[in-house]
């Protein structure tokens, strides 16, 4: 079991910043695989956001590139997403999320993960 604990989320003008934070915990928090950050806006299809997996790379979805950061503190297993630049169209749900099992690229595969977060609400005013 890995259970996800997130905070970070809010509320924010255009332009504005926001850094979300995932601490992990658990029995088999010490078996991750890979880590990251999803989201869901009303009536769209969740999509992955950014993702790191055990080799130490990092993915990022195209329209976040150049303006989200992802980094994580390994001793601590916890995983920042450093959101700048935020635009309307990132208001969603954002979920933390993390596989124990090898596979593909977290980013590309949210219906492969193995744990899920409770989510939080983004929401970016023009």
């Amino acid at each position: 079991q890995v259970q996800l604990a997130e905070s970070g989320g809010g509320s924010v003008q255009a332009g504005g910043t926001l850094r979300l934070s995932c601490a992990a915990s658990g029995q088999e928090s010490n078996q991750i695989y890979c880590m990251g950050w999803f989201r869901q806006a009303p009536g769209k299809e969740r999509e992955g956001v950014a993702s790191t997996e055990r080799d130490g790379s990092f993915a990022y979805m195209d329209s976040v590139k150049g303006r989200f950061t992802l980094s994580k503190d390994s001793a601590k297993n916890i995983l920042y997403l450093q959101m700048n630049s935020l635009k309307p169209e990132d208001t969603a749900m954002y979920y933390c999320a993390t596989r124990v099992r090898y596979g593909s690229v977290c980013l590309d595969n949210y219906f492969g993960m193995d744990y899920w977060g409770k989510g939080m609400q983004v929401t970016i005013s023009s």
